[in-house]
């Protein structure tokens, strides 16, 4: 049987937002899979800002994508043609297989997909790396206490809402910081987060002074920059501020830029700590039990952004996402 593959391949790094010329498309033969391997077909991409520092080249934790590599992206498929005992054809799995329709393993890294715990595309969001990284980024480094004050920025995002949903499961007050209205209204309205906060309207400093005038005792930071020193302004003692991503700063030409109140954390004893999901691969299975026990009961909500359209529509999404489109999981349907 013949397939042809569909991908993109990266050509050039970046200077600002991506361009679509930044990648190639290319369509040819799908490869064959040798002993011990199998071909994945897959059906669903995961979308993600990670993807942008990924087209970069320097130090990070992970290598860059090479120029003419197809590009990086987490992905859910089944199993087309196998030589490979433990991953037979049907079986549904879940893997770093790029941003391609077809893709060959060995096993390694590729983990089999429950979906009697959720659709597919939930297996990219909340029970994906992004239920993962809200799980152990707040539970494990920020830590909350019943009745403390949690502030989520790029709150309607995937981690985003799952981090504050789950802050309100631990008995914690939650403020979300959001672009645009409508996004501010799904975060308190079908959330249940106590409050938002609306960057694009004006000062978030201000509005934390009264949203949350004791101070906030856990920043989980996705977005950096101006809205990191806002925060770090309204700290209360002992904060914990937990930095897992920094979109705001992805795109930038001028370098990152560093917070300037970084002497709160000095001030209120506070701490602030990067972390890598990598590092938590071990209890994996722990999280995504929790996770999935609280989408059954209906505690947790998942909103998915499903674009249809295949492999080609790729840097569309890629783009719209920096655009603040989706709310929720974005994920690209092949």
């Amino acid at each position: 049987m013949t397939r042809t593959n569909a991908q993109y391949r990266l050509v050039a790094r970046p200077v600002g937002l991506p361009r679509a010329s930044d990648w190639k498309y290319v369509e040819e033969p799908a490869p064959n899979p040798g002993e011990g391997e199998f071909l994945v077909e897959v059906d669903y991409l995961s979308i993600d800002p990670a993807m942008r520092s990924w087209m970069n080249e320097g130090r990070s934790y992970v290598p860059p994508v090479g120029l003419g590599e197809v590009m990086r992206a987490a992905g859910i498929g089944h199993v087309v043609e196998s030589h490979h005992p433990d991953h037979p054809v049907g079986e549904v799995v879940s893997g770093s297989f790029g941003v391609q329709r077809y893709a060959v393993c060995d096993g390694k890294g590729v983990t089999p997909v429950d979906l009697s715990l959720g659709e597919a595309p939930v297996h990219l969001g909340a029970l994906g790396f992004s239920g993962l990284t809200a799980y152990f980024g707040l539970l494990d480094i920020g830590r909350p206490e019943p009745g403390q004050t949690v502030v989520v920025s790029a709150a309607a995002g995937s981690v985003g809402s799952l981090t504050g949903q789950i802050a309100k499961l631990k008995g914690c007050r939650v403020i979300g910081i959001a672009g645009g209205p409508d996004k501010c209204r799904f975060l308190v309205d079908e959330l249940g987060f106590d409050g938002a906060v609306d960057y694009k309207a004006g000062s978030v400093r201000a509005r934390l002074k009264d949203l949350a005038p004791n101070g906030v005792d856990v920043f989980f930071d996705n977005v950096g920059g101006q809205v990191l020193d806002d925060v770090l302004a309204r700290l209360a003692h002992g904060a914990r501020v937990v930095i897992s991503g920094a979109v705001s700063q992805y795109n930038s030409t001028q370098g990152m830029s560093g917070p300037s109140n970084y002497m709160q954390l000095l001030v209120k004893r506070a701490s602030m700590t990067g972390f890598v999901i990598f590092d938590y691969a071990a209890r994996y299975g722990e999280a995504r039990a929790e996770l999935a026990e609280w989408l059954r009961s209906g505690r947790l909500k998942e909103r998915t952004h499903v674009i249809e359209g295949g492999v080609e529509r790729f840097p569309e999404a890629l783009l719209g996402m920096f655009a603040g489109d989706n709310t929720g999981k974005l994920v690209l349907a092949l």
